[in-house]
């Protein structure tokens, strides 16, 4: 799945659906890790949490695109890289889903949803979204453990 859009909520937010008592993050927890990531296109640099960027393969939690997808499977690599460059030039939503392939042969997939804007002037705007990571087994792999 890799789909662009231009920036435009579907799905507008219902009132009450961001507040504390909705018990779906308690859900999105028991089935998945999640993890926000940010980039700012002046820099190149993208800025992952802690999950994110071990998940990656990343020592450290700054990176620059090419970086972030060298562990995703190599089908997929051409087509998230070209939805990035499509959010670079035109403020839009986007996801894709994909797996990390790391050196030990562990398979992680991911789903990721993001948006970017602020691309007024050359060289500038940023990009941010979400990270999912499936808490279950794919054949031959180690399942994702807890944060606690």
């Amino acid at each position: 799945m890799f789909k662009i859009a231009k920036a435009n909520a579907a799905v507008p937010l219902m009132p009450g659906s961001l507040n504390d008592n909705n018990q779906n993050r308690e859900m999105l927890a028991q089935f998945s890790v999640s993890e926000a990531w940010s980039g700012d296109f002046s820099s190149g640099l993208i800025r992952l949490g802690e999950w994110s960027a071990m998940l990656h393969g990343l020592s450290a939690p700054e990176c620059g695109l090419l970086s972030l997808i060298r562990s995703y499977d190599t089908k997929d690599r051409s087509h998230v890289l070209e939805l990035f460059e499509q959010a670079a030039t035109l403020c839009s939503s986007f996801c894709f889903s994909t797996t990390i392939i790391m050196p030990n042969g562990f398979r992680q997939p991911l789903f990721c949803m993001g948006e970017s804007n602020g691309l007024e002037q050359k060289y500038s705007g940023s990009i941010s979204g979400v990270f999912v990571f499936p808490r279950f087994k794919l054949e031959g792999a180690s399942q994702i453990t807890s944060r606690r």
